[in-house]
This record gives structure tokens, sequence and C-alpha cells, in this order.
């Protein structure tokens, strides 16, 4: 299997710097025409500059790949538009959308200002939504076209000082996990990653021996393998860095059933509650259409 891009064009978000950077150099050497899209921002998305997307693109030209540089902010609908128009009068159309543009304003939710909570949403989760609500009609026309989104174990798991990050990365799940219906009749695939790596993203985080196991590389190969033709799946979660690849999925235990045609009480769930809890035998569902039909047949007997 020899996995190319050759004719496929790629946009990436935030593909100025760090993970995007090693997105857009990797497909572009495997013959993906690439839109390098990055305002040029600071960690916490203060300030704009060209030379980070420039600097990619020379980069890849040097390397005899094909790329141009775009510097919209994917967290207006403006941006979004206008960085599908480049790709278009460009390269004629869009093939491949990688969602990586993000920022980071952590504080605890006591001390955090809402203001930053909304910028990190208008960034991850409205950035993502806007480049996808852009993109998604030319892919529909063609019937074919590969979203890699990007969520972090700080939605999926949790960590402190990061509700604003959390939400809403667990927010570009839930968006995935209802487009992947949406696209499936017309060869849209749409997947997301949750990685880690040695990026501005996770300075001061992780320990200087950790960040050198920790090369972009590592997801880069991940996410070229879900934007290309020889992938297949859609609306999975896959966890990734320093060569550690995982699937994520969200599951529901058998849990309990009373009969609904009686009297449940708070003393009945706190009695059976660590039977409710029981995660042992738990399955994971495609659709919540899937989960409420299981859920309905089990009422049912």
């Amino acid at each position: 299997m020899n996995i190319r891009f050759d004719n496929k064009v790629a946009i990436i978000t935030g593909a100025g710097i760090g993970l995007g950077k090693g997105y857009a150099l990797y497909l572009a050497c495997r013959g993906a025409r690439v839109i390098v899209n990055d305002l040029g921002g600071a960690k916490d998305g203060s300030g704009t500059s060209v030379a980070p997307a420039q600097s990619v693109v020379e980069e890849i030209k040097s390397l005899g790949g094909e790329a141009i540089a775009n510097y919209n902010d994917v967290s207006t609908v403006e941006g979004a538009d206008n960085i599908i128009k480049d790709a278009i009068e460009a390269y004629g159309t869009v093939d491949i959308l990688i969602n990586s543009a993000g920022i980071l304003r952590d504080k605890s939710f006591l001390k955090m200002d809402l203001k930053d909570f909304e910028s990190v949403l208008g960034v991850h989760l409205l950035g993502t939504v806007y480049m996808t609500k852009a993109a998604f009609p030319i892919m529909c026309e063609k019937g074919y076209g590969r979203i890699v989104n990007t969520t972090s174990a700080a939605g999926l798991y949790g960590n402190f000082g990061q509700t604003n990050y959390g939400s809403a990365k667990m927010g570009i799940v839930g968006f995935m996990n209802s487009l992947k219906l949406e696209g499936q009749k017309y060869n849209i695939l749409i997947n997301t990653v949750a990685p880690i790596a040695a990026t501005r993203m996770g300075e001061g985080i992780y320990p200087e021996p950790l960040l050198q196991l920790l090369k972009t590389e590592h997801v880069a190969t991940l996410v070229a393998y879900l934007c290309s033709d020889q992938c297949t799946v859609s609306g999975e979660i896959i966890s990734a860095g320093g060569g550690y690849f995982a699937k994520v999925q969200i599951i529901e235990g058998k849990g309990v059933c009373f009969d609904p045609r009686e009297e449940v009480t708070p003393e009945m769930i706190a009695e059976r509650y660590d039977d409710i809890t029981n995660m042992e035998g738990a399955k994971h569902y495609s659709s919540a259409m899937e989960e409420v039909m299981a859920m309905f047949k089990h009422l049912m007997g």
C-alpha cells in the first residue's frame, strides 16, 4: 500500500506551527496541494503575523511541493469562507479538511473571564464548524471528502483549569458524531484525533525528556491515513502520541431497568446504583437512534 495525495487539495488550519505544520509538510511530501492557514497569533490567540504560514509554504515549495498561504481567522464565518475561496481560486476544489487551529487560555473556572471561555470555544469548536460548513457543500457535490478534527484528553477525560478548552474539545466530538451520519451518502468520512505532541500548546506541561519522544510526525502519520483514499472508517476518535495509537469510544453499560409502570424512588436508585454504574459488558452505539431503540427493546422485555 502506497498512500499518496496526488491531485488532492488539502486545507489545514493552524498550519503555521506545531501539529498543523507537521500535517502540512507530511501531506505535501506525499503529493497534496496544501492551503496553509494560520492567523499567526500567540498561544492565547492574540496578535497576527503572516510569517508562520508563509514560512511553511516556502518550506513545502523548497521540497518540490505545492502550497499557498492563508491568514484568515477560522473563528469567523467570513474568515472560514475566505479560506475555502482561496482554495477554489488556487486549485479548483477541496478534498481534505484538517481542523487543527487552536488557542489556550487556561485558568480555573472561578477566576476565568467568560470572554476567555468564548474565545476558546470560538477558535476550537466554532472554527471547526465554520470551516466544515464552508467545505461540506463542495465535498457533497463531488461525492468525496475527508475531514479530520481535533479533540483532546482534556475534553475526553477532563483537566484542571481547562473548562473552556475541554468544553470545546468535547463539543467537537458531538459535532462529528452527528455529521458522520450526514456524510455517509456523499462518501465524506469525518474522524477526530486526540493528539499529544511537542508543540507550544504543551509547553510547561511535559518534561523535556518526554518532549523529545513526542514528535509531530507520529501524529501526522495517523492524520495522513485518515485523510487517504485507503481510509474507510468514519466517526472514530483516535488517541495518538509518541508512537502510541488507540481508539477511544463513548460506551454505555447494561444498566438497570425498573418497571416503568411502577413508582421509581431515589431510595431504589441508591440501592441499585452500583449495578446502574457497572460497566461490565458495556456497548458502543453508532448513533442516538441505535441507543434509544436498544433502550426501548430493554423496556419492552
